[in-house]
């Protein structure tokens, strides 16, 4: 049977660091970082991250600021939200809520994010930065794959990884991250052929498609670490993208769905936002 590796003790570690660098903040200097989210349009599941994001950072002692506009917004209108944020000395993390209604150029909007207020870490220079090993801000669930291997001691170093999509968000940045930890990384996506034998050589097995159980059995090496970065509502519950039953029965080490890589998402983002701030003060 496969270890499970769980997610919400190492949020709840990086959740209480920050807690305490924040109130001792507030006693030295009197002031705490500021995180502004821009919500567009009345999307349910989007204005229920908007709130755990909300409760996350009210937790952790962080002023909480939202930005809420309507459906019909233009991207000229959401632009110049980010920039009266931008301009705002009290926010110091800016994270543009996604999806945004289909009318709406995404990438202008990212654009016009401050790369020092870009908690999501989705700027181009942001991702410049990830790619050329700089020191930035990182999107927070590939982080949060990275800060659990370490947590479970999951040895990357020489081992043959391969991630599972190649989205900006996950996918992308997680298999850079994981090569710069000296790793040897694939990426298999929608055009790879004969997907299914490259992930069967992984030592380090990342799923981050957006397909509910994509990854079966076929997928996994015996003996390998499985990150499930999926979540998804079914008829059958919550599933992530790889068949559960198969990677306990298969994988040495695996973080389910739910409580896997989902609470981390969150507390990375309370980590990115201290760290904007502590750049943005000089700390």
């Amino acid at each position: 049977m496969a270890q499970k590796l769980l997610g919400k003790p190492v949020a709840a570690e990086i959740r209480e660091r920050v807690k305490t660098y924040v109130a001792e903040e507030r006693r030295q200097r009197g002031t705490v970082p500021g995180l502004a989210v821009v919500l567009v349009g009345e999307d349910a599941p989007s204005q229920i991250y908007v709130g755990l994001k909300h409760q996350a950072a009210v937790a952790a002692g962080m002023r909480s600021i939202e930005r809420r506009l309507p459906e019909q917004s233009r991207t000229e209108d959401v632009r110049a939200v980010v920039e009266a944020l931008n301009q705002d000395p009290g926010v110091n993390g800016i994270l543009v809520q996604f999806p945004l209604p289909p009318h709406i150029d995404r990438q202008p909007i990212l654009d016009h994010i401050d790369a020092k207020k870009d908690v999501d870490g989705l700027t181009r220079l942001s991702q410049g930065s990830l790619a050329q090993n700089i020191p930035g801000l990182r999107p927070c669930t590939a982080v949060g794959i990275m800060d659990i291997l370490a947590h479970y001691h999951i040895p990357v170093a020489g081992r043959r990884a391969v991630v599972i999509g190649r989205s900006a968000l996950v996918g992308l940045p997680a298999a850079l991250m994981l090569m710069q930890k000296q790793a040897t990384v694939t990426i298999v996506h929608s055009r790879t052929l004969g997907s299914a034998d490259i992930a069967r050589q992984a030592d380090i097995l990342v799923a981050a498609a957006g397909r509910p159980g994509l990854v079966d059995g076929t997928w996994i090496k015996p003996g390998a670490v499985v990150v499930d970065v999926g979540i998804h509502r079914t008829d059958h519950g919550i599933v992530g993208d790889v068949v559960s039953q198969h990677a306990e029965e298969l994988a040495s080490a695996v973080t389910p769905v739910p409580g896997g890589i989902g609470p981390m998402t969150i507390a990375e983002l309370m980590q990115n936002t201290w760290l904007a701030y502590c750049d943005q003060v000089g700390r």
